[in-house]
């Protein structure tokens, strides 16, 4: 094959592949079946020319077109307020929805563990000291008594900036480990999802012994759909990424994990945001004592209503 044939022969190609580029994401979504086959062609071009011992600057050429090529069709899309909005609105909530087994499956091991133990600790108060110290217990009494110094704020947390700082910090730090312990099929998302709702239902069970209820429920009813559902939503994340590193369905575990995380990333991705989500509504209002608990009443009721309207309505329409 002489230099000039090869050329005339592929000239064509090249051209097309030149304007894609130029083009970008844009132009490439016009010829998005033809792409892939023909950068598969410009990596063989490139070998070829090599091979041939072809001219330097063709060599170059077809280089800079291979390496182009793959950052077009392997580069991350950049960030934009779009492509945010789409992943919010759009791909997090397809997402939940196409895998709603292991969300309701997540959802009543959590807030049926939560309730059962709450009712098992309001029968027998002691049952508190199981997953509590005493001193724990006596912190968490503080933070919801009208009169005592960390009333509705955390002990060394001063101000509603650092209050926000610390439940980002608490929130990311528990929902994190829970999508981290999928990696054992699944198992350690569920077992670490299953001891925070445990621990949510004998801590407020103890507040309500205590004769802080109104105080606890006004304080959490306006974040709470927010975080602890966003708690959920890591667990099913874990869950799905677990699940496929052991079932690949006869994929590589490689490709199975890559598959798992097209839906399980949009889910994270979702259940962070709402996490910031519930930190700025625990700093910023759930802690403010003085608005009368009809108000914090109303506010987490709304909450609840948007939070199910988000997740089971939105991107419905393509």
């Amino acid at each position: 094959m002489t230099q000039q044939s090869f050329i005339r022969k592929r000239q064509e190609d090249w051209q097309e592949l030149e304007k894609i580029i130029a083009g970008g994401a844009s132009r490439l979504r016009k010829r998005a079946a033809w792409f892939p086959l023909a950068f598969r062609r410009i990596s063989g071009d490139l070998n070829t020319a090599q091979s041939h011992g072809f001219d330097p600057s063709l060599i170059d050429r077809l280089n800079n077109l291979t390496m182009e090529g793959n950052q077009l069709l392997y580069g991350r899309e950049p960030l934009s307020a779009a492509g945010f909005i789409n992943l919010l609105f759009r791909r997090f909530p397809r997402a939940v929805r196409k895998h709603w087994r292991s969300f309701w499956a997540c959802f009543f091991i959590f807030f049926g563990l939560a309730l059962l133990s709450a009712l098992i600790c309001v029968r027998f108060p002691d049952f508190v000291y199981e997953f509590m110290s005493r001193r724990d217990t006596v912190s968490l009494e503080e933070m919801y008594n009208p009169q005592a110094a960390h009333f509705l704020e955390p002990r060394n947390v001063k101000g509603d900036a650092d209050m926000f700082g610390y439940y980002i910090y608490n929130n990311i730090s528990i929902a994190f480990r829970s999508f981290g312990g999928g990696v054992i099929a699944g198992i350690g998302s569920l077992f670490i999802l299953a001891f925070n709702g445990i621990f949510v239902g004998v801590a407020a069970a103890h507040i309500i012994n205590s004769g802080y209820a109104e105080t606890f429920f006004s304080f959490t009813s306006g974040h709470s759909a927010f975080e602890l559902t966003a708690l959920v939503l890591f667990a099913q994340g874990g869950l799905l990424l677990g699940f496929r590193l052991f079932f690949t369905r006869g994929l590589s575990r490689g490709a199975s994990i890559r598959e798992a995380g097209k839906t399980a990333l949009p889910i994270i991705g979702g259940g962070a945001f709402m996490l910031v989500i519930a930190a700025v509504i625990e700093a910023f209002w759930s802690s403010r004592h003085e608005i009368p608990p009809p108000f914090h009443f109303a506010f987490g009721a709304v909450m609840v209503f948007l939070v199910s309207l988000w997740l089971f309505r939105a991107g419905r329409k393509s």
